[in-house]
């Protein structure tokens, strides 16, 4: 499982949760999730802390950190798509 520095688990946060979960959203593949705003939350387990919080910018290593977990047996209860192969992002005006 690649697991990302501390430095790199630290998300930007680019709106209010709430703003972010229940406005405008859309589901984007996953590669193309770098970069938006998450609109949803996704918490591996194990663990169980999320990874992801709605309003928090979406990084490529955070991204990869939760799809190699999945490979490694972890659990994506939370997010729309539990395999990951898309994400709920804040829709482009």
């Amino acid at each position: 499982m690649d697991v990302p520095s501390p430095a790199e688990l630290e998300l930007e946060t680019a709106m209010l949760p709430r703003d972010a979960f229940f406005g405008p959203a859309e589901q984007v593949p996953f590669e193309e999730a770098p970069g938006r705003i998450a609109a949803e939350m996704i918490t591996p387990y194990p663990p169980g802390a999320p990874g992801v919080l709605p309003g928090e910018v979406l990084t490529r290593p955070v991204l990869d950190y939760l799809r190699s977990g999945l490979g490694a047996g972890m659990e994506l209860p939370d997010p729309a798509d539990s395999e990951l192969t898309s994400v709920r992002v804040v829709a482009r005006r």
